[in-house]
């Protein structure tokens, strides 16, 4: 089993150093929606999202989804698909999972407030692509696509990411 830590701007795997980016407002233990901070804590990796218009299925051992354009993520504390994949069009606030950037080109849907989701804890918190500079995220990880393919077939349903901030 794969274990990945977070350390500040350093994603750790395989005795390995790659450069990740994290919440635009740091890190924190009690995570809430719209803050911008990246929850600190253990949690394992779920499924693995991927733009099949723009890149072909990674080598990963991770479920894969292919991104349809009506797919979303639920952000909304009102919407009972809080923190859930959606369709669009969707009533309810949401993250859409088609972008125009490259940032959802693979995206790893974490375990974290997915099981019986509280509402207002927090959506949407991935692993994904970073911006070129990496720049903070909305409380993400985000580490560059070469790095985020290398790593692909070292990772499953098993692997824990601990971030510790």
């Amino acid at each position: 089993m794969s274990s990945i830590i977070v350390k500040e701007n350093k994603f750790f795997l395989n005795n390995k150093v790659y450069k990740c980016s994290f919440g635009k407002n740091g890190f924190i233990k009690n995570k809430c929606e719209g803050d911008n901070k990246t929850p600190i804590g253990k949690w394992k990796l779920n499924r693995l999202f991927y733009r099949s218009d723009k890149i072909k299925l990674p080598n990963t051992q991770l479920p894969a989804l292919k991104i349809q354009e009506n797919m979303g993520w639920c952000d909304d504390i009102k919407s009972n698909c809080y923190n859930q994949l959606i369709k669009l069009p969707f009533d309810y606030s949401c993250e859409k999972m088609w972008r125009n950037d490259d940032l959802y080109d693979i995206v790893i849907e974490l375990d974290y407030n997915v099981n019986n989701p509280v509402k207002g804890k927090g959506s949407a918190i991935f692993l994904h692509i970073a911006k070129p500079d990496y720049s903070g995220t909305e409380g993400c990880i985000a580490i560059n696509i070469d790095d985020m393919l290398e790593i692909l077939p070292d990772l499953n349903t098993q692997t824990i990411i601990d971030i510790k901030g």
